[in-house]
């Protein structure tokens, strides 16, 4: 039987890290063959460190990495993609931030999965390269969450009734997020919990989860259905996850303040307009309406 090898290689994006010990960092990573694993980066706090530059959050780096007992210690590591874009801007940080967060909770360690590695990196990149545009972010974001919903097995039910199974008719039909789909007219008026949900509101959602990123760039919808989208999807991730996201905050507090205040300190004097484009993510409410 062959012997295990004592160590390997492997590519990494930086999800989360920790202190530990006087000089430590243990980091979560998700790998393209191994999926989320936790690892140790000794010394990598110190001044004279080589590889903390290489380890930075969100970063995609190339790993040495020695087995050990408890955690895998990493003993070389290069930078493949630093995102440096992404890191001199708050909006992005705060998205990448969350779609990382999103990749951490939905994923086990050592679960071989590559569709979600593949996913990650895109929307890393996406938020890295595209112009300074809010509202393509966030529909990327809605894209990224029905993506891996759809991966990990939770894809809402969206084109045909959970109670009859019939095509969903262009009308209000009725959205019950615990049992993770849309019930048409007839069959949600008696179901309990459902709510209403509007045409546009439905037809977005249905757009984001059948079609690949590349076709949707362009897409321009408005500003009531994508808060509306965001709604539903934000709530179906808590009903999911039994718990709200820690960076779905930073988003929020990003949208009530520009992004350039934020960073530089100053108190934040919002206009109207930045009021309106910064709403916030939120996962309780439930009457944001569609276009009509």
């Amino acid at each position: 039987m062959a012997e295990r090898s004592q160590s390997y290689r492997t590519r990494a994006v930086i999800l989360r890290r920790r202190n530990y010990s006087d000089a430590d960092r243990i980091l979560t990573v998700f790998t393209p063959r191994m999926g989320k694993r936790m690892l140790i980066a000794k010394g990598s706090r110190k001044t004279t460190s080589r590889q903390a530059g290489h380890l930075e959050l969100f970063s995609h780096a190339n790993l040495q990495v020695a087995r050990a007992r408890t955690w895998d210690i990493i003993t070389e590591s290069a930078t493949v993609e630093s995102f440096l874009q992404l890191r001199n801007d708050l909006d992005r940080i705060g998205r990448a931030a969350y779609v990382c967060e999103l990749v951490d909770a939905f994923t086990a360690e050592e679960d071989d999965f590559e569709p979600v590695w593949e996913l990650l990196l895109l929307c890393l990149r996406e938020l890295d390269g595209t112009s300074g545009d809010t509202t393509k972010w966030d529909m990327l974001l809605r894209w990224f969450e029905l993506q891996l919903l759809r991966m990990m097995g939770f894809q809402p039910k969206l084109f045909a009734c959970l109670g009859c199974g019939d095509d969903l008719l262009p009308v209000e039909n009725f959205l019950q997020l615990d049992a993770g789909g849309v019930f048409c007219p007839s069959c949600g008026r008696s179901a309990r919990g459902a709510e209403p949900i509007n045409v546009a509101t439905l037809r977005i959602l249905r757009h984001l989860s059948r079609n690949q990123w590349e076709s949707l760039r362009g897409l321009r919808i408005g500003l009531a259905t994508a808060l509306a989208a965001e709604s539903v999807l934000q709530r179906y991730l808590v009903t999911i996850l039994e718990r709200r996201l820690k960076s779905t905050d930073f988003v929020y507090r990003l949208r009530q303040f520009p992004a350039e205040e934020a960073s530089s300190g100053e108190p934040a004097t919002p206009s109207a307009a930045s009021r309106v484009n910064r709403r916030p993510l939120d996962p309780g409410n439930s009457n944001s309406e569609g276009d009509r």
